[in-house]
C-alpha cells in the first residue's frame, strides 16, 4: 500500500509539473502590452488583406517586447484616439509620440527615441519652389491631417497652419489609413502644392503611389529634426512602468546599426545622406 501510494504521489506530481510547463510555455499566459498606435507608414503601419506588416518602429517594438516575454495587442486607431486611449488606461503605450510639455500632464516618455527624423516637403516635380522660411508659403495651398502637429521642428510653421486668417490656404486632409498618399494624389491633380512630413514617410508614400514621374521630394525640410519618442499611460502602476520604459529604452539602443539599418530596408526606405 505505501508503494502504490509513493507512486500515486509520484504520478499527480509529474503531471503537476507538465501542466505547469505547459502554461509557461503557451502564450496566452505571457504578460500582456496594449499598444495604441496610428497609421503612419512605413513607420507605423495598419496590416491589411493585402499585407500583415506592421512598420519599422512596430518591428521593433515587437522584437524588443517579445524578447522579455510579453504578448503584444494591437489597437489600430486615429493618432488623437490613440492618445485619449493612452491617458485613460485602455493602451498601455504609443510607439511615437512628439516632445511635448502639456503631453507630461498625461503620459511618460521613454528616455530613448524612436528616431530623429529629418523633414521634408513633397511638391510637384515642375514646380521650383523651395522653403526658406514662413514667407515661402505665401500662394501655396498646403495640405495637413487633422490635429497634426509640426512645433517640434518647426513653432513657426505650426502657428501657421493654425492662424485662423490662413484657414484659405490650409488644407486638412481627414481619414482613417491613407491619408499622406491621397495628399500625394491630390498634389499631382494640382488640388494642393505641398506637404511637410518625415522624410521616409514621403519615401515610402512616393514608392507606394508611384508618382515619381510628377512628384519629387525636395529640402530644406523644416527648422529642426523631428524627435519621437513612446509614451506610457499614467494608469500603469509606477514600478510596472517603470519597467516597461527600462525594457524599451534597453531595447533601442541593442537595435542601432546593423539592425536598425535592416528594418528600414525592409520598408525600402533610408536616410537621406
Amino acid at each position: 500500500m505505501i508503494v502504490l501510494k509513493n507512486k500515486t504521489m509520484h504520478h499527480s506530481l509529474l503531471v503537476m509539473l507538465i501542466l505547469a510547463g505547459v502554461s509557461l510555455a503557451n502564450p496566452s499566459y505571457a504578460e500582456q502590452l496594449k499598444v495604441c498606435y496610428d497609421q503612419w507608414a512605413p513607420m507605423t503601419i495598419f496590416p491589411s488583406e493585402q499585407s500583415a506588416e506592421r512598420g519599422v518602429i512596430i518591428d521593433m517594438l515587437d522584437e524588443i517586447y517579445t524578447s522579455q516575454g510579453y504578448e503584444l495587442k494591437y489597437y489600430e486607431v486615429p493618432l488623437a484616439r490613440g492618445l485619449d486611449m493612452v491617458a485613460d488606461g485602455v493602451c498601455d503605450m504609443l510607439p511615437e509620440y512628439i516632445v511635448s510639455e502639456s503631453a507630461e500632464n498625461d503620459f511618460v516618455y521613454a528616455s530613448e527615441k524612436t528616431f530623429a527624423y529629418t523633414t521634408a516637403f513633397v511638391i510637384r516635380k515642375d514646380d521650383p519652389w523651395r522653403y526658406s522660411g514662413i514667407e515661402s508659403l505665401e500662394g501655396k495651398l498646403v495640405a495637413t491631417g487633422p490635429g497634426w502637429d509640426y512645433s517640434a521642428a518647426s513653432p513657426d510653421y505650426q502657428t501657421y497652419i493654425d492662424d485662423p486668417k490662413n484657414a484659405g490656404q490650409v488644407e486638412v486632409i481627414a481619414g482613417y489609413d491613407d491619408v499622406v498618399e491621397r495628399i500625394f494624389q491630390m498634389i499631382s491633380d494640382k488640388r494642393i502644392d505641398l506637404y511637410a512630413d518625415n522624410e521616409l514617410v514621403l519615401q515610402h508614400a512616393l514608392n507606394r503611389t508611384n508618382l515619381h514621374d510628377t512628384l519629387r521630394i525636395v529640402r530644406p525640410g523644416l527648422d529642426k529634426k523631428l524627435v519621437e519618442i513612446p509614451i506610457f499611460s499614467k494608469k500603469i502602476p509606477t514600478t510596472k512602468r517603470q519597467e516597461l520604459i527600462r525594457i524599451w529604452d534597453e531595447g533601442r539602443l541593442s537595435m542601432t546599426g546593423e539592425k536598425e539599418k535592416r528594418l528600414l530596408q525592409k520598408y525600402q526606405v533610408t536616410f537621406a545622406q
